[in-house]
């Protein structure tokens, strides 16, 4: 199945739109793959300490530490997979760790297998109830498998045949055979689709050079729907944790990060701008005006430089920064060696000229680390020329990014720079901006001492 199917119209192979519920079965909520393993370990935990004599502030402070580690751990999210063999190690290790580290406050050794064994029955008693709903139709979700071929067309009537995995495909197709195997046909949104059959799961098993597909499943991420990546040789083994993977029916599916494009996320990363650039500027306030004092006495013009660039997604902001350049001298790409001076090469090299971009970021225009924001006729240019530039602009432009710490700065490669960027995105973790933040100061620091140029 290739992009241009997904996105034309109808044909020999197109869907007929059907309910992802049949008559008699009744859809999961929404929350339920959120709330379900959550709550039933938050019981399972209390009752095992109460159990063992541990007392209420020390036995809540065990059954919080033991769920944050599950959290962490990605051990609460609902599996396609109800098989409880595969989780054991991790559930036991995540109950029982804490209860030994706790045991001057709970004053229980036998709270450690209490607590594992506890976890791991009522984990396999969970399992075996709700696969017992999904067989009466109970507690069915919606899924949308991408790729009419022998992958896709496996998994759907896996789904058809095991109604066990609680997974109702949103469409049905007349598939290779003729024989009405459930798959998903020629959406021209998928992201349309995600909202209109109200679909918890994507399944993506469309080959690798369906290179287009990659935009299509951005554009649905911020959506509320786990999407499933079935690995290119599905026969072979996958060096990933057994955390990350999922599986239907011998087919395994690797889950694509979402947290990155929640609103969670998004919170997160604010409030890390706020905190960084304003401890920044603080600290670096004298800095500031010795330098934009020499600039201006250094001749030239103003102290400072003001210029338009985008900043995201039909958004785009007054950058401020340090002159480096005089009044009047032509903008291009790059600075023409005539119009600077040794302050000027020293401030572009070191970056230093970039310091009152930190009042961007606590305004909201700009994060601490994101894509490098550009003038407007070079975004366009480039978003015509380069494939995937747009994807960049997904999130706030910064004043550091992962492609910058990498050397992709000033005359280098664009392709490059927008793969880096768009894999920052993918990637983020608030720990990813830690370790940018940290990378860009050293950068700094030893071009200052250095005297590089850029």
């Amino acid at each position: 199945m290739s992009i241009a199917d997904l996105r034309s119209g109808p044909g020999p192979m197109s869907c007929a739109l059907r309910s992802p519920v049949r008559t008699g079965e009744r859809a999961a909520p929404r929350l339920l793959p959120v709330v379900l393993w959550p709550v039933v370990d938050a019981v399972t935990l209390t009752v095992a300490a109460f159990a063992m004599g541990v007392p209420g502030p020390p036995g809540a402070l065990y059954v919080a530490v033991v769920l944050a580690v599950l959290a962490a751990d990605g051990g609460q999210r609902l599996r396609i997979c109800l098989r409880v063999g595969d989780q054991v190690p991790r559930l036991a290790l995540a109950a029982a760790v804490p209860a030994l580290l706790l045991v001057p406050w709970t004053g229980s050794g036998w709270l450690a297998p209490a607590g594992a064994g506890a976890l791991v029955l009522a984990r396999g008693a969970g399992g075996a109830g709700v696969r017992a709903a999904h067989r009466r139709g109970l507690l069915v979700e919606s899924v949308l498998i991408v790729g009419a071929g022998p992958v896709g067309t496996r998994i759907a009537r896996a789904l058809r045949e095991h109604p066990e995995f609680g997974l109702r495909p949103a469409f049905l197709a007349n598939g290779p055979a003729g024989d009405g195997t459930p798959v998903l046909g020629r959406p021209q949104r998928l992201g349309e689709l995600v909202v209109r059959h109200r679909a918890t799961r994507v399944i993506l098993c469309a080959g690798d050079t369906d290179a287009d597909l990659v935009a299509i499943v951005r554009d649905c991420r911020p959506l509320p729907a786990d999407v499933y990546l079935v690995p290119r040789l599905p026969e072979l083994g996958v060096a990933v944790p057994q955390r990350f993977l999922d599986e239907v029916w011998g087919v395994p599916l690797v889950r694509l990060r979402r947290f990155a494009h929640t609103r969670a996320a998004v919170r997160a990363k604010r409030a890390f701008d706020v905190v960084v650039a304003g401890a920044l500027l603080v600290v670096l306030a004298p800095v500031l005006l010795v330098l934009a004092a020499a600039v201006r006495l250094g001749g030239g013009g103003a102290a400072l430089f003001r210029q338009r660039r985008v900043t995201g997604a039909g958004r785009s902001a007054t950058v401020v920064k340090l002159r480096t350049v005089p009044v009047g001298a032509e903008q291009g790409w790059s600075v023409c060696a005539t119009d600077t001076t040794a302050l000027s090469r020293w401030l572009r090299g070191t970056h230093f000229d970039e310091l009152p971009q930190l009042g961007n970021v606590l305004r909201g225009e700009m994060s601490v680390v994101g894509p490098r924001p550009e003038r407007p006729c070079y975004a366009e240019r480039f978003a015509r020329e380069i494939p995937r530039y747009r994807d960049r602009h997904r999130v706030r432009g910064g004043m550091t990014g992962w492609a910058q710490v990498h050397g992709l700065h000033g005359d280098t490669s664009i392709p490059e720079r927008a793969e880096f960027d768009n894999r920052y995105i993918e990637n983020w973790t608030p720990w990813l901006d830690v370790v940018v933040v940290a990378r860009t100061v050293g950068i700094v620091l030893t071009t200052a001492m250095g005297g590089g140029q850029r």
